[in-house]
């Protein structure tokens, strides 16, 4: 199947970055891309046509840190300290945890969470979900129906259980704690073996089995050591979180004696197959020592790439300090989406302006640096070469995003147009391995109606299952207050006194 599209912009990669072509086309052939280059000299014998017209045909975005689940963050990046320990398990829940979701419903938070990648302009993913909700963290059952709707859809899955020996609490004094549950950690690591054999026997293109740890303050040393060993003998990805806060590096320093880095090291995880969002407590934080003692230089030479999410991190109050620096020192920075909606547009925006603002200095805002780390950072990290740009022998994982709608304004460079104007919803054209996923808005076999309508129903009940686990046992008006109180029919103030 030989597939030609043209578009008025097409970002094509040049053997260093990528260089922008007006009026280009990109043939793809039996899902490689065969040729880019100018309209007018592209082949002429193809199957089918695909005109994007005024629109951006780009590399497939790459989302390392990707949402599959109903996102908790509108609930818990708003309030005090006080008010965020509230939203964490209590001790006396830790001891009678439960699912809130059966399995039927874990399966179309997944499905609804995949939808919206496709939505957003993103091919390929690594996976993120909450383990709030959960008994205790996915398993490998969770996997197998992802990876089997991951495969109907046709988006490009780098997928693996999450896993962990223990879980943040509230004491009853009202103090963030870690209670571990070993047997725990160490089952749900044998399940993800398991899941990573069966689905490396597969060998389907569109499916890459990693490991896919929990944060690293809920791993014991053994775990990881464990984890370690399992990826080296399997030539795997780990992704871990690690060094994105502040009782993270103190918990660890209070057991351990190390900092989360040095624990990484010793447990034989610091390598070029490990992926860490989000990378911001390094020692250059101000939180932590504000200079360089170090931390960046040992990322960089043991060849590990971060994923930075710039969008989740502003909404959380924190961002690497700086994206420059970690650049400049030959860090590979990859993005993740990390909530909803997963709007790389967005968050390149928001990463973008950020660094503006820490450098007081507009030449700062790297657009050109958050673009390749969209694509270009993204496909190193999971050292595919294939992916991540437009050329010749790579594979046809693209999308495109619509310039005409009169709400984007005028059109002057593609890119800063897009990322000043437009978000991630006006992606109108998701490919991968040269089939089509999503086209102007829409999923073959995909109701987006009852989408809408499951992720609604689903929401509450996560919402309402708070109160469960509140240690303090407040309602729900207590723990979510509104922005401004709620108005009710009725009430004198609203009466019409004419």
């Amino acid at each position: 199947m030989r597939t030609l599209l043209t578009a008025d912009h097409v970002l094509l990669f040049d053997g260093a970055s990528h260089v922008e072509l007006r009026d280009g086309a990109v043939l793809v052939d039996d899902g490689v891309i065969a040729y880019a280059g100018p309209t007018v000299d592209a082949p002429r014998e193809v199957d089918d046509r695909i005109d994007l017209g005024e629109s951006l045909l780009m590399p497939g975005l790459i989302d390392l840190d990707a949402l599959t689940d109903i996102d908790h963050l509108i609930l818990d990046s708003w309030g005090s300290a006080a008010q965020a320990r509230r939203l964490q398990w209590s001790e006396e829940y830790f001891a009678h945890r439960a699912h809130v979701f059966d399995d039927a419903e874990r399966a179309r938070i997944r499905e609804i969470g995949l939808v919206q990648l496709a939505l957003h302009g993103i091919t390929s993913y690594m996976p993120i979900a909450s383990e709030v909700h959960s008994a205790w963290a996915e398993s490998a059952d969770d996997l197998r129906a992802m990876a089997a709707f991951s495969r109907r859809l046709g988006l490009r899955g780098f997928l693996g259980p999450s896993y962990r020996s223990g879980v943040n609490v509230i004491t009853d004094a009202g103090e963030r704690g870690i209670r571990f549950a070993e047997e725990e950690g160490r089952a749900g690591l044998a399940d993800a073996i398991g899941f990573f054999d069966e689905i490396d026997a597969l060998e389907d293109p569109l499916l890459t089995p990693v490991f896919l740890p929990c944060r690293i303050e809920t791993l014991t040393p053994s775990l990881l050591a464990e984890t370690a060993a399992a990826a080296t003998q399997r030539g795997a990805l780990v992704r871990l979180h690690a060094l994105q806060g502040d009782f993270e590096r103190d918990h660890i320093l209070d057991e351990h004696g190390c900092t989360p880095l040095d624990l990484i090291e010793a447990q034989g995880l610091l390598n070029e197959r490990l992926i860490v969002p989000h990378g911001v407590f390094l020692d250059v934080n101000p939180r932590v020592h504000g200079e360089d003692r170090g931390d960046l230089g040992r990322l960089v030479d043991a060849g590990v790439s971060i994923v930075h999410c710039p969008l989740t991190n502003a909404r959380y109050g924190s961002e690497l300090e700086t994206f420059a620096r970690y650049r400049g020192a030959g860090l590979n920075i990859a993005l993740g989406t990390d909530s909803f909606p997963p709007d790389l547009i967005r968050g390149i925006d928001a990463g973008v302006s950020v660094a503006k603002v820490q450098n007081r200095d507009l030449s700062a805002g790297d657009l050109r640096g958050y673009v390749e780390a969209a694509t270009l950072g993204g496909a190193h990290a999971l050292h595919r070469p294939d992916l991540g740009r437009i050329a010749v022998g790579a594979q046809a994982d693209l999308t495109a995003f619509r310039l005409d709608d009169v709400r984007m304004g005028p059109v002057e460079d593609p890119l800063r147009t897009l990322v000043l104007g437009g978000t991630a919803r006006d992606a109108c054209l998701t490919m991968v391995a040269g089939r089509v996923v999503m086209r102007d808005g829409r999923i073959e076999g995909i109701d987006l109606d009852a989408v809408r309508a499951d992720a609604q129903v689903l929401f509450e009940k996560m919402r309402a299952a708070y109160t469960g686990r509140d240690h303090l046992q407040g309602s729900l008006d207590d723990l979510f207050p509104p922005v401004f109180p709620s108005a009710v029919a009725g009430e004198e103030r609203f009466r019409d006194e004419r």
